[in-house]
């Protein structure tokens, strides 16, 4: 039985199955003395129930780009909340907001929104299973999450619940293996329906691959997919396909398209879109997304005033310039403390992401658990980094400060034991079979 050191948890726990609405955000993902719930933020700030402040890293799960309560984007909301903010018909804001995105993303002519991005990955395998007739999906699997529906779920180590039949039609090929993708279409001939997978991750794709990903779905009749639930509104305003010089057939948007208001987005080509439309009799229907939320005003509004925003202020060039100095300083710290084998920050430079190491130099969650609560014991929420506009000079100098304190810990832990720094229970990964 798991002792709790505040009633929040217990409370959450007792309520929510997991305490919280996202995995990713449960408390078996941070360290004991991290915030266990939050009351307010602003800006790049978070406020526990105390109002104590931490600097955030973790920007809603990667959903706020301009900053937490951005004034610009509350009031367009706001104008929306005052206009019914759910109507019996379509929306002005609806159609506003379509035809910003269409315009937007290249490789969108048609776009239906809806409230989270599991609902628009499988709503685009449904189309690619219509569209194609096929029944077989293929997935990055290098990359963590696509949807909680089972043509997904059902393909990882966490399938309770989802029928065997579900699971074998879900295939499964590494990223920047183009061989790799040859084969599963070798060995499924006239079967894959898509190919679903981001269109980068940790690092930039390798020379050509996407374009060569696209040319073997075509070749071999199937739909090519990106999910840019991440990189979208982050790698460029007109999605990293754009960045890359790719076009995919459908395409998925969410998280920083609307300031951490709840939009997602499925886009693709008209010929295959408008099977989900209603207008050509005769057709045989595909039902794809029917969501009585999913135009809500509030949050296209949100989204209307967020890319407004980005188009005149550079918005994306500021995190990808505050990526690379964070990187930097963080990787001067470990190595001025000689642990730069031991600790190190990569990736794409709107995007890092740091990895600790034990002294065997294997990954540890043992150490990202200790560098996470030192971080924390310095005011600083870093699960993971997520870049905002309102990250600034002023925040890289206190990101700095904590970096130095928790990587001495680090330095020390290394020589002593982990354990002599540990203060509560080690973090796990999300997705495990077993509590």
């Amino acid at each position: 039985m798991m002792e709790f050191g505040s009633n929040f948890l217990y409370r959450l726990l007792n309520v929510i199955p997991g305490g919280a609405h996202t995995y990713s955000r449960g408390f078996d993902q941070f360290p004991s003395n991290a915030p266990q719930i939050l009351k307010r933020g602003k800006g790049a700030y978070v406020y526990d129930y105390e109002e104590k402040e931490y600097l955030d890293y973790g920007m809603a799960l990667r959903a706020v780009i301009l900053g937490y309560a951005h004034p610009e984007v509350n009031k367009r909301v706001m104008q929306a909340i005052e206009y019914g903010n759910n109507l019996t018909r379509p929306s002005l804001i609806e159609l506003e907001a379509a035809e910003m995105f269409v315009d937007l993303i290249d490789s969108a002519e048609m776009v239906k929104f809806a409230k989270n991005g599991s609902n628009v990955t499988t709503a685009a395998v449904k189309l690619a299973r219509a569209y194609t007739g096929r029944d077989y999906v293929a997935r990055c699997a290098d990359h963590p999450f696509f949807s909680f529906d089972d043509w997904f779920i059902g393909s990882t180590v966490v399938d309770k619940g989802v029928p065997k039949a579900i699971k074998e039609f879900t295939l499964t090929f590494k990223y920047g293996d183009i061989q790799d993708l040859e084969r599963l279409f070798e060995s499924y001939p006239n079967k894959i329906a898509c190919v679903i997978m981001e269109p980068a991750t940790t690092g930039h794709p390798p020379e050509g691959y996407l374009q060569k990903v696209r040319e073997v779905c075509h070749k071999n009749g199937a739909l090519f997919i990106l999910d840019e639930m991440i990189t979208g509104f982050r790698w460029h305003l007109k999605g990293a396909q754009y960045l890359y010089s790719v076009e995919s057939d459908l395409c998925t948007f969410g998280k920083a398209m609307a300031n951490g208001f709840s939009v997602a987005a499925l886009g693709g080509k008209r010929e295959i879109m408008k099977l989900g439309s209603i207008e050509f009799e005769g057709q045989e229907r595909v039902f794809l997304l029917s969501t009585t939320h999913g135009a809500e005003m509030s949050g296209l509004a949100a989204f209307i005033a967020t890319v407004n925003f980005m188009k005149h202020v550079d918005v994306i060039g500021h995190i990808w310039n505050y990526g690379r100095m964070l990187m930097e300083l963080m990787n001067k710290t470990a190595k001025e403390y000689g642990i730069q084998d031991y600790f190190t920050v990569n990736g794409v430079e709107c995007s890092p992401y740091y990895v600790c190491y034990d002294k065997n130099k294997n990954v540890s969650l043992e150490f990202k658990t200790l560098f996470m609560q030192e971080m924390v014991k310095n005011g600083v929420l870093m699960p993971w980094i997520a870049l905002s506009y309102a990250h600034s000079e002023k925040e890289l100098e206190i990101t700095a400060e904590a970096v130095r304190k928790s990587l001495r810990t680090y330095s020390l832990a290394l020589e002593d034991g982990v354990e002599k720094y540990l203060q509560g229970h080690i973090i796990k990964p999300v997705f495990r079979k077993y509590n």
